[in-house]
């Protein structure tokens, strides 16, 4: 599945690839444990979005509050898993899906409780000041909606940075903070150019509603995060000897 491209049959799918090659080749080797992955993951973040919709259409952010951690609590292993699956298959990773999804659990279930449920957090309070904005008699000022996305687009290049760490590394969440501000700065454009590119997917998935919801058993999460990983991936392996901590342990 070369994702709307033809497979170019003089390219050697047994030696690994580089740059947009390499794109296809991964979408062509690895998009259906992908998709078994992302339909879990849709399925994990089930409790989340009903319970922002719950308190969006209530209007209560007395309700949207615990709804959103303990939605978030329950969708960060699933989101783990998904990240695991991800950098798997980016560094090769010959385990078969299943056995990799349930060692991801095991190993990170309990470390992604407190980053999901603050994502979980995340989702919802922007949920509903963006839903604040279209119920608002007056229309925000320009200010008023930059702030915003530029704010949506640092916790998206957050997430980017730290649930890679989170998945590979057994680390303190302080360290991985401080490990996202440092990378951030070194691969400045590169780390903003992945998050607006999951911010305009956002975007689109948002204001095309529902149409778009068709997408999401097809492309769902997993695309633009891959697509994202994809773009740092190079300069996480640089920083982080991600393959050769890997490799050296056999995993």
């Amino acid at each position: 599945m070369g994702m709307f491209l033809r497979d170019d049959p003089h390219i050697n799918e047994n030696e690994r690839q580089t740059g947009f090659y390499r794109y296809r080749q991964l979408l062509n080797t690895r998009f259906g444990q992908w998709w078994k992955v992302n339909f879990l993951t849709l399925i994990g973040f089930v409790p989340l979005t009903v319970g922002i919709v719950y308190a969006v259409g209530t209007s209560s952010i007395l309700i949207l509050l615990p709804c959103s951690i303990l939605g978030g609590m329950v969708a960060g292993p699933f989101l783990a898993g998904m990240y695991d699956a991800l950098l798997r298959g980016l560094r090769d990773d010959p385990m078969p899906w299943k056995g990799a999804y349930v060692r991801s659990w095991k190993q990170n279930w309990k470390g992604s409780l407190v980053p999901g449920a603050l994502l979980g957090l995340m989702l919802g309070l922007y949920t509903f000041m963006g839903m604040l904005f279209w119920w608002a008699e007056i229309a925000p000022s320009l200010g008023t909606v930059v702030l915003y996305l530029f704010s949506l687009l640092l916790v998206l290049v957050v997430n980017s940075l730290y649930w890679p760490q989170l998945v590979l590394f057994n680390q303190r969440a302080g360290l991985r903070l401080r490990n996202c501000v440092l990378f951030c700065i070194k691969n400045f454009w590169r780390v903003m150019g992945a998050g607006l590119l999951q911010l305009a997917y956002l975007a689109v998935l948002v204001l095309f509603a529902p149409w778009t919801l068709f997408l999401l058993p097809v492309t769902g999460v997993w695309y633009i995060l891959f697509l994202a990983q994809f773009l740092l991936y190079e300069q996480m392996d640089n920083a982080f000897h991600i393959e050769e901590l890997y490799d050296g342990a056999k995993l």
